[in-house]
């Protein structure tokens, strides 16, 4: 797996545990291994332009996530040897309003880091939640990722 993996803000995290958890979710869910995605740990200034550029609301925000395919849940295409590698997209994460999120929320701050890099991901491979059976889908599987690695849903 390719993950591109930049920090890009000044709050301390552990950026080759979230590098690994990142290969692992896509190893998981049997994409090819040349396949290709990043993720990006901004601060609140940038992820809140990003959340008004691109989403239309205003403020920081915790994760986006921004697939460049349209895929379906379990649902990978299958490449040719002479195609390039499939790019999945970006996922950006802001580990301070994670961090104030998960205060207000009592949840673990660490656990909840991984839990929205795991829903951003699936994001990029289709998953949703606009409804509930979809958002009921991709939280069974943050959770089974999350377990995977010894961490719970924040």
């Amino acid at each position: 797996m390719n993950v591109y993996f930049s920090d890009e803000q000044g709050q301390d995290v552990d950026a080759a545990d979230l590098l690994h958890f990142a290969e692992r979710v896509l190893g998981e869910e049997g994409l090819p291994p040349a396949t290709e995605m990043a993720v990006l740990l901004v601060g609140a200034e940038q992820i809140a332009d990003y959340n008004e550029r691109f989403m239309g609301r205003k403020g920081p925000t915790d994760v986006l996530a921004f697939p460049v395919e349209d895929l379906a849940p379990g649902h990978i295409p299958h490449l040719t040897a002479d195609e390039p590698p499939l790019n999945l997209g970006d996922v950006f994460l802001c580990p301070s309003e994670i961090h104030a999120r998960a205060l207000i929320e009592k949840l673990d701050p660490d656990d909840f880091l991984f839990l929205l890099l795991a829903h951003g991901i699936l994001h990029l491979l289709g998953y949703d939640h606009e409804n509930d059976e979809q958002a009921l889908l991709m939280e069974r599987r943050e959770d089974e990722l999350l377990q995977l690695i010894g961490r719970n849903q924040g």
